[in-house]
Formats: structure tokens, sequence, C-alpha cells
């Protein structure tokens, strides 16, 4: 993606295989981005890419058409899905892809690696689903290697790892994981302005979500809920109000 004087352009695009990005008409200065899983889901052995970069001045929003389903595996092999963001100097990137729902037998290894440079602006959020409430599903033989990595000048700033293996469901009720939540979602905010948002932001969180600063540049926020409806209610006034108003329509459907 670049700038061309006020508004966002595409500069180059690449895709293959069933992982496809269509872009909506701009409603402002931004480019948004819905990126579609035609297969319909992931299994074991399935391999995914992204990899995005907004260069000097551009501003994109990236999202996913629908949740993504981690369906269960035929064998050990977990499915995986690699990202790779760069935010170039002036620059904005929201990451925010809806739900990812792990389904029982499942086994996924995902990473996501962001550089950010010191004058941009990099917003994510990661919501995960823990099986489907409404249809009785428990997870108890299940895989999950979940690894992000922000770094500025080639230096850590956030590094988070959530590694759950076998039984999750049993794992989740211990009252120092999740305390009986099924659903929970990483929000982090890498903006000069980060420090005067986090006032706002606990203003709307529930009582089970947390927000703190790393660094007066680095707001981290953390949310667990009972299910994914309850989820994605505690999550949409907050992207509402760091984002600006700008979150994705599909999030609204």
């Amino acid at each position: 993606m670049f700038a061309d004087g006020d508004q966002s352009r595409l500069k180059d695009l690449r895709q293959q295989g069933s992982y496809r990005a269509i872009f909506p008409r701009p409603a402002n200065d931004e480019i948004e981005a819905v990126i579609i899983n035609t297969a319909g889901g992931i299994t074991g052995g399935d391999k995914f890419s992204t990899e995005v970069t907004a260069n000097s001045h551009a501003k994109i929003s990236v999202t996913t058409q629908a949740a993504e389903r981690i369906y269960r595996a035929s064998n050990a092999i977990a499915g995986s899905m690699q990202t790779r963001l760069k935010v170039k100097s002036n620059a904005q990137l929201y990451w925010l892809p809806q739900e990812t729902i792990l389904f029982e037998g499942s086994r996924l290894c995902r990473r996501l690696e962001v550089e950010v440079a010191r004058d941009a602006k990099f917003l994510m959020v990661e919501p995960l689903v823990f099986g489907r409430e409404a249809s009785g599903e428990i997870l108890q033989q299940c895989s999950l290697d979940d690894r992000v990595c922000i770094t500025t000048e080639g230096t850590p700033i956030y590094v988070d790892r959530v590694k759950l293996d076998g039984d999750i469901a049993c794992i989740l009720k211990r009252p120092a994981v999740a305390a009986g939540a099924r659903a929970m979602a990483s929000i982090v905010l890498v903006d000069q302005m980060a420090k005067a948002m986090i006032d706002g932001v606990r203003a709307l969180l529930p009582s089970s979500g947390g927000a703190s600063l790393l660094a007066d540049n680095i707001l981290v926020i953390r949310l667990l809920c009972s299910d994914s409806f309850a989820l994605r209610t505690a999550l949409l006034p907050i992207l509402t109000h760091l984002t600006h108003n700008a979150v994705p329509k599909n999030w609204r459907l």
C-alpha cells in the first residue's frame, strides 16, 4: 500500500490457493482489505500465509469476511497460519480479523510478526473462541500454539505466546487461566497517543477485562468472556473507540 496525496492506494497484490482479498469501495482516505478463505476453514496440514506492507503515510485496515474455523485434524499435523505485517514511517495499519473458532480435535499453529516504525500507528485484535457453545461442544483434544511478536527497529516491544494442548476445556476452567471463560481476545495499540486512550478504554471494559500500558506508546487490552456473543459485544465499543469509529463494516454484520 502507498499514499497518493491524501488517498491510500494498492501497489501490489498477489494471491493464490483458497485465500483471496477484496477491497470494498473506500469511504475515506483509507484502504479496507477483506480476506476470504474460500475453503471455508482450516484443518490439519493446511498452510496459509499473509503479508501486508503499509508504506510511508499509507492507511489500511485488514479484516476477514467471517470467523475463521479451525476444524478437526485427521493427523498430528497442525494447520498453519503465518502473517507478516510492516508499518512504515507515518503509516497506519489496523489488523482486525474476526473470531478464530477452534473445533474439537483441531490443531493450529499461528504466528503474527509485525514491524512498526517509531512514528507509525498499529492496532491489532485477535479474538479466540474455544468450541461452539450452542452445539454443546467441549474441547477435550485440541492443540493451539499462538505467538505474536511486534518489533521496532529490530527490537521486540511486545511478545506474547499462548500454548494449550490436550483437554483445553479443563485448562480453561482453572481460576488462574480463564475461570471457565470460553472466549478471549488480545488487543494491542502501538501509537504515540496510546497513553491518552487508556482511560476511555477502561471505561468500556467488562469486569473480566483489563488494560495496561507497557510503555507510553503501547496499550495492551485483555478480555475474557463466556462465549463469542459476549466477546463481540465487549470488543465492538473498544475497537470503535481505538479506531475513532472506523471499525470495518464486516464487524457490524
